[in-house]
């Protein structure tokens, strides 16, 4: 989305959302916030509020949302209610029965057997803390599947529901909900009621919040409100993730006191699994907006902030204990391990360190000490430095930039040549080889096409999918274990949405027609017998520096080629017509059917934006974060066709960027105007 899009958006959506604001609510907290749920593709609601003084800022926050598993928050808080109300023992064992496994999130389902027993504190922990579907059914047939949603309802939630178990959908109490919100439905404005109670500890008891409070705190899903809030920052949260929806609710603790956020999203345009989700980074970034505003004054949770002890002594820490530590190493030569923790061998080091400098040994950090450290030493790559020397230094300048020669990107290596030869015209570390991501998979359909060329029948082969194929991480086609699609559907699965699952499966059906490159037993698995035919096919076409050691692109020590390369590679694939039609199309629809007989409609959407602007007829994209975000295209002035790669571009969008001006700045080299 360009500047331009954005402004438009922000005035359209100030407009429409003037009425969803609260008459009390901080108006410049909603500047900070509201260009950003403006700026999203998605429905969203927010709430926002300062514990110790009530400012907040709300949208949507009495409009019903899905949970996800967000709801395994009031799930938890009504199973505390039953324990004070003594119809629920949480010390009783629970037994892990094979039928009581669901799929999702969890450990339970992978790594327990059946018969493993367990308490229902520890169901909820698990529920809380990994957030565990089968932990959370489990504790459902304890406390009853109407439990949640009376008590909600009875402490004036309404609208906070759970609809069923877990990966149940046949035991829903509210199937019209369930066709709504899935799993269960709240408000921003419940959450934040529900959270500030459990701060006031009145959250069922004090006792029964402090228990609660620890368990949200003790939640390793890290990245919805921690992701850019100072490190070590308490964050006692829940989150929630199905496809198009992404929640998230939590009390962060912060200098300026405590402030609790709930962000819920549904219909959201990127549904993609990596930290980078957009309804992610959406929710990271109004708890950093919110930090900030909340903490003025540079009050950002630093080793330095204002409201620190001004002594340190035996028993406490934190990061101000860790810059001592790391101090005492670099200026009194210690040995001290940098945890944080001030124990014993930290006080023998302070000590030691007062006697050298003829201070009071008393093993407390005080004024003096301090001024004897010097400057602290925050991180491991700071350095003591003179600030006098340091502000005087004149620093070297480059010469200015030529007004000549190719325009500046933010690819760390590009390479421009002529789709129909693959001969390199310009170049920028061409020749260096990196990581180049899922624009791998061009060679996985080459050899898959070429196959089929020699024996048209194979696009109509069925591949089941297998489980490892399911299970393969990253850029997903969706499809799921045991079901059913023909090899020239799964082509469009795996160039359009750039599926790693789809290329693990095309590798294992198409790799038992290869010969295995050694004798050892890894050597001739389906999938390591396709992977040495591509580099076989790899040294056919001359591609000189480049080796796959796998179908789809995920980082490997082994796996790399050239920018160079690619351009060669693309000249040569895109000589097949059936190639060029699936790295052009822009959405595909296929049925599939699955184990049972059942079927089931998926659609594809092209990864590569081009595709959007004519002249523009392929390739592939690729990102990891090894490789930085990639692009191999093909575009074509009038008569000219050429071939751009970029790889190790700074983001998704600046590949699009460098793209489009080195091809603009490659057509004018050669003569083309208007």
């Amino acid at each position: 989305m360009n500047l331009k899009m954005i402004v438009a958006a922000w005035f359209i959506f100030a407009l429409s959302s003037l009425r969803m604001l609260q008459a009390d609510d901080d108006p410049a907290l909603a500047k900070l916030l509201q260009p950003l749920i403006a700026a999203h593709q998605g429905t969203v609601a927010v709430e926002v509020e300062l514990l110790t003084t009530g400012a907040r800022f709300s949208h949507r926050a009495e409009e019903p949302m899905p949970t996800a598993s967000l709801i395994k928050f009031p799930v938890m808080v009504a199973a505390y209610q039953l324990a004070a109300d003594g119809k629920l023992d949480l010390t009783s064992q629970i037994e892990l029965k094979a039928e009581d496994k669901v799929p999702g999130s969890g450990i339970l389902t992978d790594h327990f057997s059946a018969g493993t027993r367990l308490s229902v504190r520890d169901a909820i922990r698990l529920m809380i803390v990994y957030s565990d579907n089968t932990a959370t059914n489990l504790l459902l047939d304890q406390i009853g599947l109407t439990a949640t949603t009376d008590h909600m309802a009875r402490s004036g939630f309404p609208e906070t529901r759970l609809h069923s178990k877990v990966y149940r959908g046949d035991t829903s109490i509210a199937p019209e909900r369930s066709k709504q919100f899935g799993l269960g439905s709240t408000t921003c404005r419940d959450m934040i009621k529900l959270l500030k109670q459990l701060d006031r500890r009145e959250l069922v008891s004090a006792d029964a919040s402090q228990q609660m409070y620890e368990h949200l705190l003790a939640c390793d899903d890290k990245g919805r409100l921690n992701k850019f809030l100072p490190a070590k920052t308490k964050v006692a949260l829940k989150t929630g993730a199905v496809s198009a929806s992404r929640t998230v609710a939590g009390i962060i603790e912060s200098p300026a006191g405590k402030f609790a956020v709930c962000v819920l999203t549904s219909n959201n345009k990127d549904q993609s699994w990596g930290d980078e989700n957009a309804a992610q980074i959406l929710s990271a970034e109004i708890a950093r907006r919110a930090w900030q505003y909340f903490n003025p004054d540079g009050t950002t949770g630093s080793p330095m902030a204002a409201d620190l002890p001004e002594e340190l002594s035996q028993g406490t820490s934190g990061e101000l204990v860790e810059a001592l530590q790391r101090t005492l190493n670099k200026r009194a030569n210690m040995q001290l391990s940098v945890d944080g923790e001030f124990g014993p061998g930290t006080k023998q080091a302070v000590v030691a360190f007062q006697r050298a400098q003829n201070l009071p040994p008393t093993g407390i950090v005080g004024s003096e000490t301090w001024k004897a450290l010097g400057p602290l030493l925050v991180s491991d790559e700071e350095v003591a430095v003179d600030p006098d020397k340091i502000n005087r230094e004149v620093l070297p300048v480059a010469p200015a930039d030529p007004i000549q020669g190719p325009p500046f990107v933010t690819a760390n290596a590009w390479a421009i040549g002529e789709a129909k030869t693959g001969k390199i015209l310009w170049h920028d570390k061409g020749d260096e080889r990196r990581d180049f991501a899922s624009t791998t998979k061009s060679m996985t359909a080459w050899i898959v096409l070429r196959e089929a060329t020699k024996d048209p029948a194979l696009l109509d082969a069925t591949i089941v999918f297998s489980n490892s194929a399911d299970r393969t991480p990253g850029s997903t086609s969706g499809l799921k274990t045991g079901e059913k699609i023909a090899v020239r559907e799964l082509l469009y699965g795996l160039m359009l949405p750039s599926g790693n699952d789809a290329a693990m499966a095309l590798a294992e059906f198409f790799g038992t027609r290869f010969t295995a490159d050694g004798d050892s037993a890894e050597a001739k698995r389906p999938t390591a017998r396709f992977v040495a035919e591509m580099n076989r096919e790899a040294k056919e076409i001359g591609l000189k520096q480049t080796r796959y050691a796998n179908p789809h692109g995920l980082p490997d020590n082994n796996h790399l080629s050239t920018a160079a390369d690619q351009v060669l590679l693309t000249a040569h694939v895109m000589k097949s017509d059936r190639f060029r039609e699936y790295v052009q199309t822009r959405q595909h629809a296929v049925k599939v059917q699955g184990p049972g007989g059942y079927t089931r409609n998926v659609i594809w959407k092209n990864t590569n934006k081009l595709l959007e602007i004519t002249g523009y007829t392929g390739v592939k994209t690729g990102t990891t974060d090894a490789a930085g975000s990639c692009l191999v295209s093909v575009g074509k002035h009038r008569d000219d066709e050429l071939i751009v790669v970029v790889l190790g571009c700074s983001s998704s969008e600046a590949r699009y960027v460098d793209t489009r001006n080195l091809f603009r700045w490659a057509w004018l080299q050669r003569g083309h105007r208007e």
